[in-house]
């Protein structure tokens, strides 16, 4: 009961930072340079049939009208109608959205595979060749910027080997598996660098903590203390970093999807930006900032249930 009371308050206090976001982005996209009706309409167009579409798209009103027409669409589920693509924005995104969320489920699985073994050897081997070469590693991948990577990954696994598609998502699940590899590792190595780091700081802590060292005492082996033992209680905090992080990386798919040309919602995002489709850009940062905002919900409650000296009041 007392874990659905705190999930509740937490959805509550969630209201106005999504109504503060709302009202961020309906004003921030109004400074992008253009107008919607002369970039529809073509360099050609008349001043007067520009103001006629002006008109008819309702850019004419005040700003705060705008705005609120915008915010009672959004309170009853409606996103807008798309200036570009004329179509519904909720429609739009029930496209495109699948595959975003196909990347960021698969750039998850890599960053587990990736970091918790790394972590855990480098733990396991604290000071020694391992140990310092993972640690090394991780610094210089921070450093690296997510389309190079992509495009390194393209060159090596897509055009040399042949292994993997360049681009595109493909129209079978077997295509979208393999579609989804590449982009899902660039964005997994990217982001294991700093899971490997907090986990195997926490490892390394715990690994010291008294309770091990009678496990050891025990006759326990290596193994069964490091993974039964320190990785268990270990991969607690480290839930947290994983969360935010991916959190973060949310709204970055972007820059993945337009590098490997995969139909998500950010590629499309970037579309409606230069095609200056304000509804439709506003609608995906919404569904980005729902996003952004139920990831860091769901790793606060995951690591309420499994560390108990989280206060749930």
């Amino acid at each position: 009961m007392k874990y659905l009371i705190y999930v509740l308050k937490r959805l509550v206090s969630l209201v106005p930072v999504l109504l503060g976001i709302s009202l961020i982005v309906f004003f921030l996209i109004r400074l992008i340079p253009g107008d919607p009706a002369t970039t529809l309409l073509g360099s050609h167009a008349t001043p007067d049939t520009v103001r006629e579409l002006r008109s008819q798209l309702g850019l004419t009103k005040p700003l705060w009208n705008q705005y609120l027409t915008f915010l009672g669409h959004l309170l009853s589920g409606n996103l807008g109608h798309s200036y570009v693509y004329d179509s519904s924005v909720t429609a739009l995104i029930k496209t495109s959205l699948p595959t975003t969320l196909w990347l960021l489920v698969s750039a998850t699985i890599f960053t587990v595979l990736i970091a918790v073994p790394l972590a855990v050897l480098a733990a396991a081997r604290r000071n020694g060749v391992a140990d310092n070469i993972i640690r090394a590693v991780p610094v210089i991948g921070l450093g690296l910027p997510s389309f190079w990577l992509g495009i390194m990954l393209i060159l090596a696994f897509g055009l040399k080997l042949g292994w993997f598609p360049v681009a595109g998502y493909g129209d079978t699940f077997s295509q979208h598996l393999r579609g989804i590899v590449l982009p899902g590792i660039t964005i997994a190595l990217t982001l294991s660098p700093i899971l490997i780091r907090s986990l195997r700081a926490s490892m390394i802590d715990v690994l010291s903590s008294d309770y091990i060292v009678t496990a050891r005492s025990k006759g326990l082996s290596t193994s069964r203390v490091v993974l039964g033992h320190a990785l268990r209680n270990a991969a607690v905090s480290s839930i947290t970093v994983l969360g935010v992080n991916i959190a973060y990386l949310t709204g970055s798919t972007l820059v993945v999807e337009r590098v490997f040309s995969l139909p998500g919602i950010g590629q499309q995002m970037i579309n409606s930006i230069l095609g200056r489709d304000f509804p439709t850009v506003q609608g995906i940062t919404m569904v980005f900032a729902v996003m952004v905002v139920v990831v860091n919900l769901l790793t606060d409650v995951t690591h309420a249930a499994l560390d108990p000296r989280v206060s749930l009041a």
